[in-house]
């Protein structure tokens, strides 16, 4: 687990004590001995009473700690491979980066499912039991449920992105999703995959409930608030292709921001990077980039491990992706062209070098771009621009963060910037991954394809993979399909 600080100090803890078991004890899942993929641990004798009880499950760290974006990271086509690292990596790894149909060996769980499996547990114990809870206000009780509620659907929304087919309207309602799981039962033994429909109503029906009751002002980056719901059910319309639906919440959420009682700001690498800059001085793990709790650019955080900004050596950016900054884009201090404690790459091949843990709750440059996207799909270029170009200035000189004007007036040139620009901001965090496979049922987008290219020491290709559509889902590992006789894998 990450060492995170917590928004409650010491003190705090100790004094509560009891109930952080209490948390702990109800989040914990055992995949490797069960006999069940979401099977739990029972509960013993400790139960949450207290709407205080209930609040505190919502600080656990792992609710926070997401623990791996491996796949992700592996399989977005940014990335490209170095052999002399890449050879002796986890097969994992490899697999990932080959895009192939089967990643993980009998036996194995699947790092991406782990810790959110624990998180629904804890998340559907809050929204069931806490109307049930012994004092507290029907305010605060509607408060922590709907945070629950928030909670929940964006577990679910990462997790029908990994083993759901991408969202098309035409097939929706048939193409098989993940199981919607709405009880915390450590007896429950049959799990059936609802349809990629079914579960995204149901996480835009969550994320719907959950907004009126939600706090208005962000106060702690690790809960919900009503801002950061907001953007959340705004990427998960865009995900459907609904973006006039998106764009009233995304405006809302940068609304809602003014009300903070936290700062939240893009951070100005003008600034940062200058003399004397906060994330000066740049070291073996990259900047000093602040904490996910401290990150004034974070609504709601998660984060995760990220190996290929930390140690790892054999993940880096392509040729093509390096192609993409500009020589004063300040986005290039966060790559290096050796290996961690090793030689130099071949040609014009980049390691990231930090932020070591992925942030990927909901972000501001996100919400950004995500808004700048929609205004560019229902015809507003100009607002579109300036979306752009209000991150951009933040990450290099104003001189250079312009938008040339012959990509700027164009609907499909403008929406490819913005997407060149997704890149040069998320670059192996994960973010890619799921920008490919929402292009891939887009009308614009028909007839791309991705590649990956691994490298020689000397620089030449050593072997290329060409994705497959039917990888735009991953398989469910072995194990999850042996524990749950009849339940249906992906191709």
């Amino acid at each position: 687990m990450l060492n995170s600080k917590s928004n409650y100090n010491m003190k705090q803890r100790n004094k509560h004590i009891r109930v952080i078991g209490i948390s702990m004890l109800l989040i914990t899942v055992l995949f490797s001995c069960k006999k069940n993929f979401l099977e739990v641990t029972p509960k013993g004798n400790l139960i949450a009473q207290t709407v205080s009880d209930y609040n505190l499950m919502l600080n656990s760290l792992s609710l926070e700690n997401i623990d791996s974006q491996d796949g992700a990271i592996a399989m977005g086509d940014e990335v490209a491979a170095a052999n002399d690292y890449f050879s002796s990596s986890l097969l994992a790894v490899q697999r990932r980066f080959a895009w192939d149909a089967v990643v993980y060996d009998p036996g194995q769980v699947a790092v991406e499912m782990t810790v959110p499996m624990q998180n629904l547990y804890t998340y559907n114990a809050i929204i069931n039991g806490i109307s049930a809870a012994t004092d507290g206000t029907a305010q605060q009780k509607a408060s922590i449920q709907a945070e629950a509620m928030a909670g929940r659907a964006w577990t679910n929304f990462m997790l029908i992105n990994y083993y759901g087919k991408p969202y098309a309207e035409a097939t929706a309602a048939t193409d098989p999703g993940f199981p919607i799981i709405t009880v915390a039962d450590v007896t429950q033994t049959k799990f059936v995959r609802a349809s990629v429909k079914d579960m995204y109503d149901f996480i835009v029906s969550d994320l719907t409930s959950a907004i009126a009751a939600l706090p208005a002002q962000t106060t702690f980056r690790s809960r919900m608030s009503k801002p950061a719901a907001e953007g959340l059910l705004a990427k998960v319309y865009m995900f459907m292709g609904k973006f006039s639906q998106a764009l009233p919440l995304l405006n809302q959420s940068f609304t809602d921001m003014g009300n903070s009682t936290i700062p939240i700001a893009l951070y100005n690498y003008n600034v940062t990077f200058a003399t004397g800059g906060s994330f000066l001085p740049l070291g073996f793990f990259g900047p000093t980039y602040p904490s996910v709790v401290s990150n004034t650019e974070n609504l709601y955080s998660k984060q995760a491990i990220d190996n290929w900004t930390f140690t790892n050596n054999e993940l880096v950016i392509s040729p093509a992706t390096v192609a993409l900054f500009g020589s004063s884009d300040l986005r290039l201090n966060f790559y290096a062209n050796s290996a961690f404690f090793g030689a130099n790459y071949p040609g014009v091949l980049l390691r990231r070098v930090g932020p070591i843990e992925d942030q990927y709750g909901v972000v501001l440059p996100d919400l950004y771009l995500l808004r700048a996207e929609c205004k560019a799909r229902l015809g507003d270029l100009a607002g579109a621009k300036t979306d752009v170009e209000t991150l951009r200035s933040n990450r290099m000189p104003a001189a250079d963060a312009s938008v040339p004007a012959a990509t700027a007036g164009k609907q499909l040139s403008l929406l490819n910037f913005i997407f060149d620009e997704r890149t040069r901001e998320f670059a192996v965090q994960g973010y890619r991954w799921f920008d490919m496979r929402r292009l891939s049922v887009d009308p614009l987008f028909t007839g791309t394809t991705y590649t990956h290219t691994l490298y020689s020491t000397s620089g030449s290709i050593t072997s290329t993979f060409a994705l497959d559509p039917l990888r735009f889902t991953m398989r469910f590992p072995q194990t999850v399909i042996d524990e749950n006789p009849g339940m249906e894998n992906n191709p």
